[in-house]
């Protein structure tokens, strides 16, 4: 094969093999599918209440992609003409000799296109089939826990495992696909990629995010504090679109987004193995490109294994369901670190290799830990915060508050000391290994993708069958077992929210190398700028003013971001506050003589999420173009720095203030400080409410808006380095980039057409 031009035998029959294994992912996907579908979807009044949801989950999804396919369209376009602005890479010329230059821009402009949509779509399959499943699992999920506790669990966690596996193998198989075809040239192509992957991960975060809170804030205001109903109760108009939104927003929503992570390592990855192939003097420069993808094609057949492990036992106690998961995150673990030992030893021949990948794995677990400690019910501060609903609803809130930013302190110096482990590691060799050790340490932590996937998507399918158990009034053991799973649910939801988070940081990182790699290599080739003179030799100074106004201007996008996304949130919750209200003084509802009018509670939060989309993205994309014309390519990598220092503090204090919110809430609801119904519960009620669309829209969301930046700016970087700001063709792009944010920032804000008469 002409891509693996100078690869011994055995890097050519492992990259096959590696080829072969995200097949074999994707086939254990389809063979759970199978399995699971063959279970039986209970009662008559069970598939009338699944139904609700799943016709409310395929109206969401038809809809998103109307919206998203013409801007999906548009980018396609402008990533294929991206590469007639600059002359193609060195390595690009070099892959596809004796071709012309015109020629390698045409390959390579088709190539970035085509790994665009194959991006865009991989995500769009892990979000939109994923979530299918999960609704196709939910209801056989209620229908087993009427027969054993083993037989539920069974099916919740293979059903995630499905999203999971889906997540490993078409990630693998893109990445691996794009290298057999560009060999070292795959950096070029694979921008594209990762790009595609992480515009879809932004588009169903925001969208699904912003879709189930508003469902959940809105149900509960008006059910749980107005008429002190139960959260699943059939009276409310709300309640279908709230168990939809579980789907969209943590089944395809967070796939989406540890999917693209998944992508963005990847890239990054590999533009770094380029950058050391050109230093390494030694007899296999290649290895450095080869390594992340064997470590990818062992982390897929782990997690295949270890997943399947996942079994429950009726005998056990109430803690077997987390402990069964456990069972199978740590056996992948323990053959991926295996696996990764031999690969560094006989393969690279170092030990740092297998440091870096070995950290992520580590970093993983112990950001788990953290997590669990700050939103767990058996901890302290969730108990803390329970017990200051005594005093009332502000001193619950603050006191969540306050968990929230010590929360954010502690994972913050958890993957600083992770980075400088890589320093460590690499202690003695240039910079480029230290980044590559950070990109390997990003992969590394997303091994376990399958594992961690499954978790999540575990959580949203418990919650799922037990809200079919109460619509449609199962007996007191079956809920006893939902109630089990539901509980496992959340605290696996928690930890794989912090993983994302954390993974966002490492990519981030690891991309912001990759933006000095690229940007030095063309001030090299394109420039003839002297190499101790580039931007990687130089650094970014923050001391040069410019660059520290692209900082604070980074530093400011999250908080941006985070407004408009919760003041959506609280627009679209209004709306449904208003309509359950309505529809609560409809003569015999009350009473449950009629059911209320589902759809319009599902119709209101689908257009009031889709509406937000192009907006939101708008922003993300063009921010770091309007820095980079206007000030330059060091100022927009101080701009990068901004966003994921400040982007990773508000994404994990969000989460975990919400998180633990809504734990004391259920802490409270377990029969402590007066349970249901009492002050304390009221107190805590609102407290969950404020904590939703935090930890469930806006901080999840951050994670794929960073990642969105750094790919932008990657993609623009050999555009504004070769041109001057004071050019037509730039003052104009600058005059349409502002005039694009600033306009978005105003139909979000104001809320552009009424949802209220969209929704009708």
């Amino acid at each position: 094969m002409e891509s693996l031009k100078g690869a011994t035998n055995f890097e050519t029959i492992a990259i096959w093999i590696v080829f072969a294994i995200a097949f074999l992912g994707l086939g254990y996907a389809f063979m759970l599918r199978n399995q699971v579908m063959k279970y039986d979807k209970g009662t008559k009044k069970m598939q009338e209440v699944w139904g609700y949801i799943k016709s409310g989950a395929d109206a969401y999804l038809k809809r998103q992609l109307r919206t998203i396919v013409p801007l999906i369209g548009i980018l396609t376009v402008l990533l294929f003409l991206s590469v007639y602005i600059v002359p193609p890479s060195t390595e690009a010329m070099d892959r596809f000799a004796p071709a012309t230059s015109d020629e390698v821009k045409l390959i390579v402009g088709f190539g970035r296109a085509i790994a665009f949509i194959m991006g865009a779509c991989f995500s769009l399959m892990v979000g939109q089939f994923g979530m299918r499943m999960a609704v196709q699992g939910n209801v056989r999920v209620a229908s087993a826990a009427t027969r054993s506790f083993s037989e539920a669990l069974k099916i919740a966690y293979r059903t995630g495992t499905i999203t999971g596996m889906l997540t490993d193998g078409l990630g693998l198989l893109g990445g691996t696909v794009i290298f057999m075809v560009f060999g070292k040239a795959a950096p070029d192509a694979l921008l594209g990629f990762g790009f595609g992957g992480t515009l879809l991960a932004l588009f169903m975060r925001v969208g699904g995010g912003i879709y189930t809170k508003a469902a959940d804030v809105g149900a509960d205001l008006v059910g749980k504090v107005e008429a002190g109903i139960p959260e699943d109760d059939a009276r409310n108009a709300a309640v279908i679109a709230d168990l939809v939104g579980d789907n969209v927003g943590d089944c395809a929503g967070m796939a989406a987004d540890i999917f693209e992570s998944y992508e963005v390592t990847i890239v990054s990855g590999l533009i770094l193995g380029v950058a050391l192939m050109s230093i390494d003097k030694g007899p296999d420069p290649l290895k450095w490109i080869l390594f992340p993808l064997m470590v990818r094609g062992i982390g897929v057949l782990s997690s295949v294994i270890g997943t399947y492990l996942v079994k429950g036992d009726d005998k056990a106690k109430e803690g077997n369901a987390m402990a069964a998961i456990n069972k199978g995150f740590y056996a992948s673990a323990a053959i991926s670190l295996t696996a990764f030992a031999f690969l560094a030893h006989f393969y690279m021949q170092e030990w740092r290799a297998f440091g870096s990948v070995s950290v992520g794995i580590v970093l993983a677990l112990v950001l788990d830990e953290v997590t669990k400690y700050f939103t767990d019910t058996h901890y302290q501060p969730v108990k803390d915060i329970a017990e200051a609903s005594k005093t009332g609803t502000a001193t619950l809130i603050l006191k969540g508050l306050s968990i929230g930013f010590e929360s954010a302190v502690w994972q913050t110096l958890v993957i600083a000391a992770t980075i400088l482990s890589s320093v460590l590691i690499y202690s003695g060799y240039s910079i480029h290994y230290v980044l590559y050790g950070v990109a390997m340490t990003g992969i590394g932590m997303l091994t376990l993708t399958g594992n961690n996937v499954a978790m999540d998507s575990f959580g949203p399918i418990a919650d799922n069958a037990n809200g079919i158990g109460e619509l449609a009034g199962l007996d007191k053991k079956s809920r006893k077992i939902m109630d089990q799973l539901d509980a496992t649910g959340n605290t696996t939801k928690a930890i794989t929210k912090g993983v994302a988070i954390g993974s966002a940081v490492i990519a981030a990182v690891s991309l912001f190398g990759s933006y000095l790699t690229d940007v030095s290599k063309i001030q090299v080739t394109n420039m003839n700028i002297d190499v101790s003179k580039t931007l990687f030799e130089t650094g970014i100074r923050i001391s040069d003013p410019t660059v520290f106004i692209g900082m604070l201007i980074g530093a400011c996008i999250p908080w941006l971001f985070s407004s408009l996304i919760i003041n959506a949130v609280t627009r679209a919750a209004g709306l449904i506050v208003e309509e359950v209200r309505r529809q609560f003084h409809i003569p015999g509802l009350m009473e449950g003589k009629v059911l209320p009018d589902y759809k319009k509670a599902v119709d209101i939060c689908t257009v009031s999420a889709q509406r937000e989309l192009i907006p939101l993205s708008v922003i993300a994309v063009l921010s770091p173009l309007i820095v980079g014309i206007l000030l330059g390519v060091e100022a927009l990598g101080g701009l990068l720095a901004g966003v994921i220092v400040s982007g990773q503090l508000l994404a994990v204090f969000m989460s975990n203030t919400g998180g633990a919110w809504d734990n004391a809430k259920k802490t409270i609801e377990d029969g402590i400080l007066g349970g249901k119904g009492g002050e304390c519960h009221k107190s805590s009620v609102v407290g969950d409410t404020v904590g939703d669309p935090l930890k469930d829209t806006a901080g999840p969301a951050l994670n794929p808006m960073i990642k969105v930046i750094n790919l932008v700016s990657l993609l623009a970087a050999p555009v504004l380095i070769q041109y001057n700001n004071t050019d037509a063709g730039m003052i104009i792009a600058l005059v349409l980039c502002t005039i694009a944010v600033a306009m978005s920032v105003v139909f979000s804000k104001s809320g552009g057409f009424s949802s209220k008469k969209a929704a009708k």
